[in-house]
């Protein structure tokens, strides 16, 4: 690994983000991030979605730059709520609901918040370095990758998210599969057949990212949210004022640990598909409880019960964006959504990024360092602010949200027909959060379903239509093999056991 070149690369990256305007587009992503965490209910998915429509006229820098501060500024934020409302923001912060919100009602709000921004900062900058050290390795051996080796990296990709994700197996399974049919809506590119269009013209070129973007993350949420009696049920909001937010010494000691291994952890899950925050955090709380002298603590204010799930949740996301760049795969939800920006501004992720677009790979680096710096600032001064906003009733703020979003999915194509499929799907959104159906693997799945169908059929021709081509490379083989083995793990009746028991668990708390 040269690292001569690195310093080089980082030297460009630098800037490129510390340019006025990219520096605007990291603190409006980081500052729209926080406050989408402190709100419950919307998340960092349907936040992206919303937002998507303003990075159509961006620069492709600043556009990435202020998506990607939105999703790692929502993890800081989940955990203000999480730990004086006992509310959290997104799902990667219900865990520290349970010993963030115990050490606030004991006067230990301060150091709970600082140990969760202290955490959070040294997971991101770990996870900052970890991108920057593996991105180009990963990326010279990507280069080597034919269309066999992409259609088995992004079969293997889909199962692993199946796997990894939250719910009925089953369930997600057959929302990839809704996914695939999706993706190849539109006009047969090889043939020039139409396929799925039943007749409309406005389906001619398919359907549109931001439109399945918006309905399902978006206008569902929105639903779902309006549908919740505990939007309008009183908060107990913490009242008493926060002070000393330095922690002691014997809180640096025992969280120290904890902030290591949840960052290790994180690092881990961010790199696999369908891994990411929420499964990192609980990962990471689990560990500690199983390591600790005296596991009664936990739950009662334990700080590593607040260290680790906060280091795990932001090293995921950092780390997320080491496949997504270098390989074109994204890990998750949030990450597709990313993906399908680039795409509309016609980038396409991949090996390709770090050679023919070295400012965006190298700035988007150097800017999570800035936006990790500017959330520690943003985040223990404004907490007082955070908490006032839980105030405003959700009821409130959705009609400007909803208009907005219209506007941004009629300016895609200036169609009708797009706002119309926009509500539908965020009508089968909707259906999909109360029969438990994930929506995340069909985003994931139309986002990679229209480059397995190129991949396959580069591939068979490549081969002159001989699948054993898929088996007789080594690389393509070693993924279908651990997507084999994947689907085998699903069926063990003692993983299958725990899983469920895992899921369970989460639901509840």
């Amino acid at each position: 690994m040269d690292f001569t070149l690195i310093l080089q690369n980082l030297g460009l990256g630098f800037s490129t983000a510390l340019s006025l305007v990219n520096l605007a587009y990291c603190f409006l992503g980081v500052l729209v991030g926080t406050l989408i965490g402190v709100l419950p209910g919307i998340g960092p998915v349907a936040a992206v979605a919303m937002l998507l429509p303003l990075t159509f006229n961006l620069d492709p820098v600043g556009a990435i730059i202020m998506l990607s501060g939105i999703y790692y500024g929502t993890q800081y934020g989940g955990s203000t709520t999480a730990i004086l409302v006992n509310l959290p923001g997104e799902s990667s912060s219900v865990i520290t609901c349970i010993d963030g919100y115990a050490m606030a009602r004991a006067g230990r709000a301060g150091p709970a918040l600082a140990i969760a921004a202290i955490g959070s900062f040294f997971a991101g900058t770990v996870g900052t370095i970890l991108v920057a050290l593996l991105g180009p390795p990963l990326a010279e051996i990507a280069l080597k990758f034919g269309a066999p080796e992409y259609f088995s990296l992004m079969v293997m990709a889909l199962i692993a998210a199946s796997v990894l994700s939250s719910g009925s197996m089953m369930k997600t399974i057959c929302m990839i599969v809704l996914g695939l049919l999706v993706g190849i809506v539109g006009t047969d590119v090889n043939s020039g057949m139409s396929r799925f269009t039943f007749g409309m013209s406005g389906l001619a070129d398919g359907i549109h990212f931001a439109v399945i973007a918006m309905g399902l993350f978006g206008f569902a949420e929105i639903a779902s949210n309006l549908s919740d009696k505990a939007d309008t049920a009183e908060r107990t909001v913490l009242n008493q004022k926060i002070t000393g937010l330095m922690p002691t010494y014997e809180d640096m000691k025992a969280a120290s640990g904890a902030i290591f291994r949840g960052t290790a952890i994180g690092a881990f899950f961010g790199t696999l598909p369908g891994g990411g925050p929420t499964i990192s955090a609980f990962s990471a709380y689990a560990l500690e409880k199983k390591l600790a002298k005296d596991p009664s603590r936990f739950g009662k204010g334990a700080i590593e019960g607040v260290a680790a799930p906060e280091s795990a949740n932001n090293a995921a996301v950092q780390c997320a964006f080491i496949t997504t760049l270098t390989l074109g795969i994204p890990h998750g939800a949030t990450m597709a959504l990313i993906l399908g920006a680039l795409t509309i501004q016609g980038i396409a992720p991949g090996p390709q990024v770090m050679t023919q677009r070295p400012d965006l790979f190298w700035g988007l680096i150097a800017s999570m360092w800035i936006g990790n710096a500017m959330l520690v600032v943003l985040n223990l001064p404004l907490v007082g602010l955070w908490v006032k906003l839980l105030k405003v009733p959700y009821r409130f703020m959705f009609p400007s949200i909803m208009v907005f979003m219209a506007i941004g999915v009629y300016s895609v194509n200036n169609l009708d027909l797009d706002v119309y499929f926009t509500i539908l799907f965020g009508v089968l959104g909707y259906l999909f959060l109360k029969l438990n159906c994930q929506p995340a693997p069909l985003i994931l799945a139309f986002v990679l379903g229209p480059l397995m169908e190129e991949n396959l059929r580069r591939a068979l021709l490549i081969s002159r239509g001989d699948p054993t081509v898929f088996f007789t490379r080594p690389i393509s083989a070693g993924f279908l093999i651990a997507a084999i083995l994947l689907l085998i793990i699903m069926i063990i009746p003692s993983f299958k056991k725990k899983r469920e028991e895992a899921v369970a668990s989460s639901e509840v708390l």
